[in-house]
């Protein structure tokens, strides 16, 4: 007896065309979001728990999908435009440009950068916090008539329509299928999609990070900071009545997320003209700048302030309003030029550089907005130990959730259907399969989802 193992080619086991150098995404070797190790002393997490809004963890599955979501242009009107538009990851998921430009227009404020949004006590969204969680947020935009178009007004198409389009594409279907079970698309696994993959992106690589592992609190002085870093740690931390500048007082180390009970900070011009109270949130202070020290855009919802000088110095006293922070108004701050230098030395400390450049976080799609997905390598077929004299199982890696139809032959060129198998949520395939007097042969195939 002869007992052979074949497996089809790689291509054959792709959804949307040849394989390319580049736009390539393999669901069976996905990258690490769900584990990504992050330090011990960051504790707040926004991440929904559930049951309402429900839980939504970040899996490796559910984060690809959101990575390809946030990259795709199809998610815009007229296919110009994606989520990374606004947010790129060379400048901190944010934009240099005061105000991103949409399909029809530009943004009505500065985009705010992504990273570590997830590690925040703050669960609401957006300068205003008009949405009550990051899976709220991550539509709005693609519903919004200049930035993404499709509003349902002004003669834009609906989000439904978004969905039809979606829909059509292979490619969701299958990752849609890998992550929930079925290929049906709906807004709110859009919304969790993009929410877990935004989540995902975090920074914790900085000379602050290095310095806090090797102390026992934050108010240690860091042995790999300079004195004037450990000097301007310190007049973070420190309130105004003691002689400090009090920033912690709103964004909280080690996170140096915002508080969620802050109001106005003393900027309400709006862009286009006028004044706007609104804006109460802010992003994480990390990674203001990249790892060449040059400021990830501009500072506040209007894009106001450019330089981290600029933005200390409104701080020492800021104009105050109705709808000031109340910790705000105060006496200016006694901080002479060394002073807001320490400061400022010490707000470089925040900066990362993985989160930059990892291809984790990076456009999946090849330069013509491609993307080929690997549902089933060729190397993943193996033969498991027999379990008697003429059995054996057939095993695979492949994607989890997924179906596949096991064929055989005894020729290679007419092929068999034998039964359909679905991965388990391991992505481990397996068949149990006869050994028979003349030589046969097996494979999986894939089953794309029907549209």
């Amino acid at each position: 007896m002869k007992f052979t193992i074949f497996l089809t080619s790689l291509c054959s086991l792709m959804v949307s065309g040849a394989m390319a150098q580049t736009g390539i995404l393999d669901l069976t070797q996905l990258e690490n979001y769900a584990n990504q190790p992050k330090p011990p002393y960051i504790l707040r997490d926004n991440t929904p728990q559930g049951p309402n809004p429900p839980a939504n963890a970040i899996t490796n599955l559910g984060a690809t999908l959101g990575r390809v979501l946030f990259y795709d242009k199809r998610l815009s009107k007229n296919s110009t435009v994606s989520c990374s538009s606004c947010h790129q990851q060379s400048v901190a998921f944010s934009d240099n440009s005061t105000s991103s430009t949409g399909v029809a227009g530009t943004t009505g404020r500065h985009s705010m950068r992504l990273i570590n949004s997830r590690f925040a006590a703050e669960r609401r969204f957006f300068w205003d916090e008009r949405a009550i969680s990051l899976e709220d947020q991550t539509t709005r935009p693609i519903q919004d008539h200049a930035e993404m178009g499709f509003s349902g007004t002004e003669g834009d198409p609906i989000f439904s329509d978004l969905i039809t389009r979606l829909s059509a594409i292979e490619e969701y279907r299958v990752l849609f299928a890998s992550v929930y079970g079925d290929a049906a698309i709906t807004e709110p696994r859009v919304q969790r999609a993009l929410a877990q993959f935004v989540r995902s992106i975090q920074s914790f690589d900085s000379k602050y990070d290095i310095g806090r592992a090797q102390v026992a609190n934050n108010n240690d002085p860091f042995p790999n900071f300079t004195q004037a870093e450990n000097n301007g740690k310190t007049l973070f931390a420190t309130p105004p009545n003691q002689g400090g500048a009090g920033c912690a007082g709103c964004h909280r180390p080690p996170e140096f997320d915002i508080d969620p009970n802050s109001l106005n900070n003393g900027i309400i011009s709006k862009l286009g003209g006028g004044t706007d109270l609104t804006n109460t949130r802010s992003p994480s202070l990390r990674d203001l700048l990249n790892p060449l020290g040059q400021l990830n855009g501009p500072m506040m919802h209007d894009g106001s302030l450019t330089s981290l000088a600029a933005m200390i110095n409104h701080y020492v006293a800021p104009p105050t309003n109705a709808s000031l922070d109340q910790r705000l108004n105060r006496p200016p701050l006694n901080l002479n030029q060394t002073r807001r230098d320490e400061l400022i030395a010490f707000l470089r400390t925040l900066t990362g550089s993985a989160v930059y450049t990892a291809p984790k976080w990076s456009s999946p799609f090849n330069a013509s907005g491609q993307l080929t997905l690997i549902v089933l390598p060729a190397s993943a077929a193996r033969l498991q130990p027999n379990l008697g004299a003429t059995s054996a199982v057939f095993t695979a890696t492949a994607v989890p959730g997924l179906s596949y139809r096991v064929e055989s032959s005894t020729n290679l060129a007419q092929w068999t259907f034998v039964t359909t198998v679905t991965a388990n949520t391991t992505g481990l395939l397996e068949h149990p399969v006869t050994m028979g007097t003349a030589p046969t042969f097996f494979r999986f195939t894939y089953i794309p989802p029907a549209s």
